[in-house]
């Protein structure tokens, strides 16, 4: 039995990075598969005022903080919430806000930062192991952490690639998506993002199973399923309507090739499984801020599909 641990959309969660990693063992999973949007979304200030306290202000709650302590306290907060604490004094604080590309900047050193600590986390606890991390950067994600990706020996970068996982299953991996409101990093328009998935899928070997790992869910398959925008980007009715917000060309490519199993995200409400012809589609979802990893199991016995079940924890 091949067993794969598969979740997505952690957006920089440093406590959902560290369950996903011990998810090889819990799930005694011989490879682990992480979908798109590795890196979170802020930075957030630690203001130090001219008494020696500090400001923090998260989720709309502003936090006084008058020790040491206190403070490293809530760096571990801030992170395992997915985004970058950064401790500022007033004049630097004023400064950035004089000079605001200089956040673009040192938001980017950030996130390769703690992308750096985590390729060295995942290798330390994986080191001795025959488990293989896959990742695959989504939409959300600067192309700035690519070349880390690409330089980690345990962490292997799937983009574009088609990759034996196993010697009976193979895997196709994008974390580009279909075109969205927020006109992120790496969107296609949906011809060019059916080309990508099928310069892919025409080199998975016919003797082997087949494995999806496409962060853009299907369209109309119940896992893309998000609230309905207005004009000006707010949700509708409180966000009670939804609307299918996936990729025509993901589904597509799935209705031909027919995959044993796809796995998905993108779409943090659409946890669920759904049948396209024959294959399994699968989001987990993602609650990352709250720190628990949303995922799903996956085992193939030989070239078959045999099991699969959502995980949450």
């Amino acid at each position: 039995m091949f067993r794969i641990f598969f979740a997505t959309d952690v957006h920089g969660s440093d406590l959902c990075w560290k369950k996903f990693i011990a998810g090889a063992k819990f799930y005694e999973a011989n490879a682990l598969v992480l979908g798109g949007d590795m890196t979170g979304k802020a930075v957030i200030p630690m203001v130090r005022g001219a008494r020696g306290e500090t400001r923090v202000e998260l989720m709309d709650q502003v936090h006084v903080l008058k020790d040491e302590a206190a403070v490293q306290a809530m760096e571990t907060t801030i992170a395992n919430k997915g985004y970058y604490p950064v401790r500022l004094d007033e004049d630097q604080l004023a400064d950035l806000r004089q000079h605001p590309e200089r956040i673009d900047t040192l938001f980017t050193e950030r996130v390769i930062l703690r992308v750096r600590e985590w390729l060295a986390y995942a290798e330390a606890k994986l080191s001795g192991t025959s488990v293989r991390c896959y990742v695959c950067p989504g939409n959300d994600d600067a192309f700035a952490i690519d070349p880390l990706l690409q330089e980690a020996e345990r962490v292997c970068l799937g983009e574009g690639q088609v990759l034996a996982i196993e010697e009976q299953v193979s895997m196709i991996s994008t974390g580009w998506a279909n075109r969205t409101p927020w006109n992120t990093d790496r969107e296609l328009d949906e011809a060019d993002l059916g080309a990508k998935i099928e310069a892919m899928a025409t080199g998975l070997p016919s003797t082997t199973g087949w494995v999806f790992n496409l962060h853009c869910p299907p369209h109309k398959s119940g896992l893309d399923d998000a609230p309905e925008l207005d004009a000006d980007m707010r949700p509708k009715y409180a966000g009670h309507i939804l609307a299918a917000v996936g990729s025509t060309a993901v589904r597509a490519a799935i209705e031909k090739y027919q995959p044993q199993v796809s796995l998905h995200g993108h779409i943090h409400e659409g946890r669920g499984t759904s049948k396209i012809g024959r294959t399994i589609c699968i989001n987990p979802g993602s609650t990352y801020e709250s720190g628990n990893l949303l995922g799903a199991v996956v085992e193939f016995k030989g070239a078959k599909l045999a099991d699969h079940r959502l995980t949450s924890g």
